[in-house]
């Protein structure tokens, strides 16, 4: 019989998960706690190690018809604009790859992804969060709605404010950074020539950095701003009150270029970044026939561009490891999965880490970074390690 397999959460991750298992023959049952399933916040980047999974679960095509390929990866100081490096994006990285480097807005992966799991026969349902789990030879749960559920497996993809980590690592709620991200979506036909991009550009500051995309297929501009700052914002949600008048002590110094962007921006929503120390071992991964994946399990920074990448690496190897278990088998199954994944999860969380302190830096460090980066910006922005995956 084949596995049954239910997830709690239908963002990208659960998503995700949830048509990866059902092609590879799982029954796969999705359970979201929202009245609809939709996406906050805008833009993602998509690395060639996650595109190419997409494209290896045949939709490339739709990946393509809603994303933009941005022709490269642009530095520059957000004080004179000068550029320190430059990373071309187009025919020579993806045949280095062996797939494209894609920008695209959150809503739009999530709608491909639904999509794909209601035509590969996933049972979704909405209204109904996985409220209490008892383990023995199934997992049985007690949902929001007052329904019961049985299942061989549950892989929880309930976010970084995920309920049912406790189940595996009992660490409490991820921790509050003091990053911020300020972002703001434009169309650009509606802006001037001169700010409109088929780039990803990013503005390097002391405590904060800019970073804006083509999203959409070009129609859009995303625009993200992070900042390391003391005020507090609500911390789930986006809340568009009072947003740009906190943007604006942080534009103090910076090039016309940035404020023109900034000034042409339609309205801004802020995000207070929350994350957790990188992962420890195998055991914060899963446990018995429960797994994590996505946010819930290792939540990070966006200073590799790779959270919702590493969800979909999540929901690729979880349905690799399924395919050839049996029900009595699973709990064997998800610790390979937790041993496969959790070495390079910790190394992209502390990698993000660490380009927070780099993109972010002031004083001697900031002058040797942009020295190296004249020097061998190429070199330094291409992250083989992570694309060849």
């Amino acid at each position: 019989m084949p596995i049954e397999l239910t997830i709690a959460g239908g963002g990208i991750a659960g998503l995700a998960a949830a048509f990866a298992s059902a092609r590879a023959g799982m029954e796969a049952r999705v359970f979201e706690r929202a009245p609809q399933f939709s996406e906050t916040g805008a833009g993602i980047q998509l690395g060639p190690n996650v595109t190419r999974i997409l494209e290896a679960w045949s939709l490339g095509a739709a990946l393509r018809a809603c994303a933009a390929a941005p022709e490269a990866l642009v530095v520059r100081d957000a004080a004179d604009g000068r550029e320190l490096a430059r990373m071309p994006l187009g025919r020579d990285f993806e045949q280095r790859y062996g797939a494209p480097y894609l920008t695209l807005h959150r809503a739009d992966l999530q709608h491909l992804l639904l999509d794909a799991a209601r035509e590969a026969g996933v049972d979704l349902h909405v209204d109904a969060a996985v409220a209490e789990v008892a383990m023995d030879a199934r997992v049985r749960m007690q949902l929001s709605n007052g329904q019961s559920v049985e299942a061989d497996a549950l892989a929880a993809a309930d976010g970084v404010w995920s309920t049912l980590r406790r189940l595996v690592a009992d660490d409490g709620p991820a921790q509050a950074t003091g990053h911020f991200a300020y972002r703001a979506l434009a169309l650009q036909p509606c802006l001037p020539p001169a700010l409109r991009s088929v780039e990803v550009t990013v503005w390097l500051a002391p405590r904060m950095h800019v970073v804006a995309y083509p999203v959409r297929g070009g129609e859009q501009l995303n625009v993200v701003a992070l900042l390391e700052r003391a005020s507090q914002v609500p911390a789930q949600g986006w809340d568009a009150v009072g947003a740009e008048s906190d943007l604006l002590p942080a534009m103090h110094g910076m090039c016309c270029a940035l404020h023109q962007l900034f000034d042409a921006m339609p309205g801004w929503g802020v995000w207070s970044l929350h994350d957790r120390p990188p992962v420890a071992g195998a055991r914060e991964l899963a446990k018995g026939r429960v797994a994590l994946l996505g946010d819930a399990a290792h939540p990070m920074l966006p200073y590799l561009a790779q959270g919702a990448g590493m969800a979909i690496e999540d929901a690729q190897d979880l349905a690799l490891v399924l395919a050839d278990a049996t029900p009595a088998s699973v709990p064997g199954a998800l610790q390979r999965y937790a041993e496969a994944r959790w070495r390079r999860c910790a190394l992209v969380q502390e990698r993000a880490r660490r380009n927070a302190t780099i993109f972010h830096a002031s004083g001697p460090l900031r002058f040797a970074r942009d020295a190296a980066m004249l020097v061998a910006g190429q070199k330094l922005l291409d992250q083989p390690w992570l694309y060849a995956r």
